[in-house]
């Protein structure tokens, strides 16, 4: 979403991991929680060649450690980058070098794709309207299939949750998603909000390994649905507070089990942590400042990776402001 449109609000988130942070009963919200430093490195560094994104970069996704997947809006742009050095370029092969443009499942329509998250079922990115109708709200999910070497993609599957979320305006819906592996919520007790009981991945046939979890930008909430894989059917298991006023990202880090949800310039480039309770439900473990060393950047993509190096991992955010000609930028995280 281009910083010129954001309402400003008051200041107020590979290799899978068996198990989520158990937490006690009593778990503090982030709105109680005084914020902590950033878990890692103070400085950040530019992470991409000068304006080769442009503005409206907004969604990362790890896939190894040498891939990283990025999604801009207007037009809707998917891009593969693969690590050169200490930068992040456009892969060359198979038409990517200009990232390909996103259609719908009809292979019509400009996709405002805000968020992406690469997951065993495909790339899959998450919107907020029809770039061709952009003063309608138009809360989707798309997977694609990134195989080939055509220039713009279509969809293989879609699903609309408008009708299942809060009423958003066309610039300020979906803004973020990620996906969780069975395995890890069903090792905590993760419950199941419309059974009121553990989650049973075998209640939902066709969903495949995981759920999908999606952040609404106009209320901060975080929501978490079983996708029929042949796309459009879906079902929302849960629902639950990010502890920001406003979320821009999701990232699942699957060597700790922290779900991160993280907010933009609107809450001071803030993230918290959350992970599920005693009681089944995902809830904020900590909240924290962005490293000391980077400015209040328009943020809104952030991806870590899964390999340490001498204890800490590298993470990588979007400015959506391109701020200095830049969209990527490095940090680390310490590991564990």
């Amino acid at each position: 979403m281009p910083r010129s449109s954001r309402r400003i609000r008051p200041v107020a988130a590979a290799t899978v991991a068996a198990a989520l942070l158990v937490l006690p009963a009593t778990t503090a919200t982030a709105s109680t929680m005084a914020n902590s430093s950033w878990p890692g490195g103070s400085s950040v560094t530019n992470a991409d060649g000068s304006n080769v994104f442009g503005g409206n970069l907004s969604g990362l996704s790890f896939e190894s450690q040498n891939v990283l997947w990025a999604v801009k809006n207007g037009p809707g742009t998917l891009y593969r980058l693969v690590r050169n050095g200490s930068k992040w370029q456009p892969d060359t092969a198979n038409g990517w070098s200009s990232g390909k443009q996103l259609r719908y499942r009809g292979g019509k329509g400009d996709p405002d794709a805000e968020a992406v998250v690469a997951t065993p079922d495909g790339v899959v990115t998450a919107t907020e309207r029809d770039g061709d109708k952009d003063k309608t709200s138009a809360l989707k999910v798309l997977r694609y299939d990134v195989s080939g070497s055509a220039k713009s993609l279509t969809a293989k599957a879609e699903w609309d949750l408008t009708a299942d979320l809060p009423k958003a305006s066309a610039n300020d819906g979906l803004e973020a998603v990620s996906w969780i592996p069975d395995s890890a919520l069903t090792t905590k007790g993760f419950v199941d909000e419309r059974t009121k009981a553990p989650y049973n991945p075998g209640g939902y046939p066709g969903h495949g390994t995981g759920l999908y979890f999606v952040g609404l930008e106009s209320n901060g909430m975080i929501y978490a649905y079983a996708l029929d894989q042949a796309g459009g059917k879906y079902t929302r298991v849960a629902s639950f507070a990010s502890g920001l006023d406003s979320i821009m990202e999701l990232e699942f880090e699957a060597s700790t089990g922290r779900l991160w949800a993280v907010c933009d310039d609107n809450c001071g480039g803030d993230s918290t942590t959350l992970a599920v309770s005693a009681q089944g439900k995902f809830a904020v473990t900590a909240t924290y400042d962005r490293p000391s060393g980077m400015p209040d950047y328009n943020n809104e993509g952030f991806a870590i990776a899964g390999t340490c190096a001498s204890g800490k991992k590298q993470v990588v955010w979007a400015d959506d402001g391109a701020e200095g000609g830049h969209a990527l930028r490095a940090g680390t995280l310490t590991c564990g």
